[in-house]
């Protein structure tokens, strides 16, 4: 079947142009103004915008953490991607200790396949590091999947300085990368003590155990090592503004450095873990936690002037009933947040719409550089000729409300509750195929698995 999109304007990292845009089945074929095709059924996309289907490289659906199961699995979590926009997904497959990459792998694909509604793919958790782990890497990377994470705190997951340097120097060997999570855990574990110690055992000592400069000082260590590698590395969900200069520094000495941001992080603060109520504030619980306004500012500005290439949501969604385990105890809250359903709307309307970020970076964010990081460009990414046909319509001149009450993840709060946003994701396409019109399904689960290769971000 072929689609011919007219009237709209093509989003690109360059910036947005009024162009069609023809498809034939699952593949963009052709973009030109005042495009022809007379077998083809004709998309009226006047005033609209065409984004590239939205890539999401930082989810965890399914995942077994904190006594309890993350509320979205793959069917209900890439169903909430694909109604903001997201045609990609790439979670984390996490194998616990002493277990193999392969059998990660293999969970990972009973958990997803058949059941995602957008496409998928996954990165390797690395949380175990021996001779066994490194020689199942040339295996990953025959798997498709060229991309890894490393922790440097939770104890079931954390592997420590000298075996994450091993695996870093590994991964180089094959073009691989890993991301990584960045707070120092002793001195974390440090300051909880001092904090249950003194009785105060609520959502508000989250941030307070947690501080920024650990969250620099972490990044600092991670990049020294890399350096003495010699490999790239990922930062994942960075949330202040030392780190940013701890990032800065490093690619003023020749490293190559890629950043990743969430959603919660440009638009929250930490005034939420203070509020009165424990349920109010322990749904906010995340870790790095929510942070304060000039850090939020500091990370705007890098997200306009490049220093941060992706905005990825760690998706990690639990119930308000999931929360309450944490109450008398804030070490226990299951940690994380709901916006895989929520990402694009929110960069355009509070980014795009109030001037912060221009149309170009959002699709670059959001689009263009996970593609070409995460080595699934042009097939993603992209609306050219010969890339899948995951077109996000876009209307700007819409209004929209972010409610609990309208969101398909399965979690019954909004982080953004009440929030009126510009703009709605009026349809999305996954691979040719309208599988979102106006928020409803008009499709069941379509997601396919998506191999990569090792990519690059110039």
């Amino acid at each position: 079947m072929k689609l011919l999109f007219k009237g709209g304007r093509v989003v690109s990292g360059s910036g947005a142009a009024a162009m069609d845009v023809l498809v034939d089945g699952e593949t963009v074929v052709q973009l030109g103004q005042d495009l022809a095709c007379p077998e083809a059924q004709v998309v009226d996309v006047t005033g609209k915008l065409l984004f590239p289907g939205f890539i999401d490289a930082h989810t965890h659906f399914d995942l077994d953490v904190c006594n309890t199961t993350t509320a979205d699995d793959f069917a209900t979590g890439t169903k909430a991607a694909l109604r903001g926009g997201t045609t990609l997904v790439i979670d984390f497959a996490c194998p616990n200790k002493g277990e193999t990459l392969a059998y990660g792998l293999k969970l990972w694909h009973e958990k997803a396949d058949g059941k995602s509604a957008c496409d998928y793919g996954f990165h390797m958790t690395i949380d175990d590091w021996n001779e066994q782990i490194r020689a199942e890497i040339p295996d990953m990377l025959a798997a498709g999947i060229p991309s890894f994470k490393m922790y440097m705190t939770y104890p079931a997951m954390m592997i420590g300085d000298r075996d994450m340097f091993s695996a870093l120097q590994e991964l180089g060997k094959y073009g691989a990368i890993a991301g990584v999570h960045c707070e120092n855990a002793g001195v974390i574990d440090a300051l909880i003590a001092q904090k249950k110690a003194a009785g105060e055992t609520g959502p508000a000592s989250h941030p307070v155990t947690r501080p920024n400069v650990l969250e620099a000082e972490a990044v600092a260590s991670l990049l020294r090592m890399a350096q003495v590698a010699d490999v790239p590395v990922v930062i994942v969900h960075l949330s202040t503004k030392e780190a940013l200069a701890e990032v800065r520094a490093a690619r003023e000495r020749g490293q190559r450095v890629y950043v990743e941001t969430c959603p919660h992080y440009l638009l929250l603060d930490e005034s939420r873990y203070f509020q009165p109520d424990y349920s109010d504030a322990a749904r906010y619980v995340c870790a790095p936690p929510l942070r304060t306004a000039a850090d939020q500012d500091a990370l705007w500005a890098a997200l306009a002037d490049g220093t941060v290439q992706t905005v990825a949501t760690d998706h990690c969604s639990f119930t308000l009933a999931q929360k309450e385990a944490g109450r008398g105890d804030f070490t226990k809250i299951p940690g994380g947040l709901p916006s895989v359903e929520s990402r694009g709307i929110l960069l355009w309307s509070e980014g795009v719409a109030k001037g912060r970020i221009t149309e170009g970076r959002m699709c670059r964010l959001l689009a263009e550089n996970p593609a070409k990081l995460y080595g699934v460009w042009p097939r993603k990414g992209v609306l050219a000729p010969g890339s899948d046909a995951d077109i996000v319509v876009l209307d700007p001149n819409a209004k929209g409300l972010l409610t609990a009450a309208d969101q398909a993840a399965n979690v019954d709060y909004c982080p953004y509750e009440g929030w009126e946003t510009s703009g709605v994701m009026e349809q999305v396409y996954l691979r040719g195929q309208l599988v979102v019109d106006h928020g409803a399904f008009q499709t069941g689960p379509q997601g396919v698995y998506i191999p990569r290769k090792p990519g690059k971000l110039d």
